[in-house]
């Protein structure tokens, strides 16, 4: 069995259950204030399980399921084929995804850690750095946004790192647009942090795009 869908059945049960018991969800929502005050630093992670509703968690899980399976399957190759072998390859899959989560948090944990009013929840920031893990091994392939208009991987990664960058600036909502960029930056640096020649992998797969 496929970790990713493992990840998936946990992430959704608690999410559902968390939907019904608000004590259950605040106790484990990403909180800077808590973290900083309580120390309750599992927070960082925990909120990576809750998501606000059955539309914000299906987007992750499906997103979650059409890209992380494939990177698993990556990472799971044998070491002779440019992966880690199956268990390895898990291991390093598990604690790039939960790493990530919590990479994506410390940014907004630094700048809202006063701000007893600021908590967000969601596998938003975990799931970009999957995408963008991706992204290393299949920049040109295309993505669909809103499941219609088809954009190369690469354009898609650029503009959405321009995107949650600017709106993080603005403040725009109550989204964690920090969570989606940080996120991202870290699930590409991790993995080229586990495995650097990927880094000339991804330099060499942009390079063999033909017109």
């Amino acid at each position: 069995m496929k970790v990713t869908y493992l990840i998936i059945g946990i992430t959704a049960l608690i999410s559902w259950q968390a939907f019904t018991n608000r004590a259950m969800f605040e106790k484990l929502l990403h909180s800077p204030y808590l973290e900083d005050k309580q120390k309750e630093w599992y927070r960082l992670l925990t909120g990576v399980f809750l998501h606000g509703s059955w539309l914000h968690l299906g987007i992750n899980m499906f997103v979650l399921w059409q890209f992380g399976e494939i990177v698993e399957t990556i990472f799971t190759m044998p070491e002779s084929a440019g992966g880690f072998g199956e268990t390895k390859g898990r291991l390093f899959f598990i604690l790039l995804y939960f790493l990530t989560a919590i990479l994506a948090d410390i940014p907004t944990f630094l700048k809202h850690r006063n701000n007893p009013g600021f908590r967000s929840v969601g596998a938003s920031g975990a799931v970009s750095g999957l995408l963008f893990v991706y992204i290393i091994f299949f920049p040109w392939e295309l993505l669909y946004l809103y499941a219609i208009i088809p954009i190369p991987g690469i354009v898609a990664a650029v503009g959405y790192l321009i995107y949650s960058s600017y709106v993080n600036r603005k403040g725009h909502g109550r989204i964690d647009h920090s969570a989606h960029l940080w996120g991202a930056v870290a699930g590409f640096a991790l993995a080229i942090a586990l495995r650097p020649e990927w880094l000339g992998l991804f330099v060499e797969n942009l390079m063999s795009f033909q017109f």
